[in-house]
């Protein structure tokens, strides 16, 4: 059976940055001599994200949460076991040392954003966690064909429809552009929102990963300045009509 629940103003707001920089520190910097470029791409960080993030915290007056390191040294949005944990850059120190990885960047990391996400349900507070990324318009042969990407797990209503509605609010405020769900990747793979949602009830957390297209994402262009100022104006719109109660939510 079907009921409805209306999010409250308790609506409270995280951000997190997983692939915020490049950067390595001096003494892992051996593992990519001759590969620097490798670093400059898509797979050594998520350009223009910390930047919309900054954006988003200055607008919302909310916390940021971002990593310190590049994904290729350890991948912080993927499960301890995962087998891309680390990159083939590495994969190949010895066991203690990547011990050292996670516990000197890994671990941290993703317990600080835990433990910000606990105290907020602690305080009855309904958690909307936006986990920032971009992703690069081509990938091998494939061309992607989206600018901005919603991903969230189906099997959780409440994300399912906040992400169709947020979508609708993002071409109200820019028609140009094309938004999609679940794309480029899917919310419910291997991911921190995906444990997270092991964590917290699908009441209490809502994980939520907006992906855009990386060709908007050069800081301080025209594109950036357009697309950062609609995805803020349209969250905007999008809290404001949770926190005043007029959408109801079918779960």
């Amino acid at each position: 059976m079907t009921h409805e629940k209306t999010l409250l103003p308790s609506l409270f707001l995280i951000l997190s940055c997983e692939h915020a920089t490049n950067a390595i520190p001096r003494s892992y910097q051996i593992l990519f001599r001759g590969n620097e470029e490798v670093l400059e791409s898509h797979r050594g960080w998520d350009p223009g994200t910390l930047q919309l993030g900054k954006a988003l915290k200055c607008r919302f007056k909310v916390d940021l949460h971002q990593t310190t390191v590049s994904r290729l040294l350890v991948e912080v949005n993927r499960s301890v076991t995962h087998p891309r944990l680390f990159s083939e850059f590495s994969a190949g120190l010895s066991p203690d040392e990547r011990n050292n990885l996670l516990v000197a960047y890994y671990f941290p990391y993703r317990e600080a954003v835990e433990h910000a996400i606990r105290e907020a349900i602690q305080r009855k507070k309904t958690v909307l966690h936006l986990s920032l990324h971009s992703f690069t318009p081509q990938l091998g042969a494939e061309v992607r064909k989206a600018d901005i990407g919603l991903l969230y797990d189906p099997a959780r209503p409440l994300e399912k429809e906040l992400s169709a509605r947020w979508a609708n609010l993002i071409r109200q405020v820019d028609p140009r552009l094309k938004v999609r769900k679940n794309y480029p990747y899917l919310g419910k793979a291997d991911g921190f929102t995906t444990y997270l949602r092991k964590q917290f009830s699908a009441a209490d957390y809502l994980g939520i990963e907006l992906e855009v297209n990386q060709s908007y994402m050069q800081k301080s262009s025209p594109a950036f300045k357009r697309i950062t100022k609609t995805i803020v104006a349209s969250l905007h719109k999008l809290r404001g009509e949770l926190e005043q109660g007029t959408r109801h939510w079918k779960i």
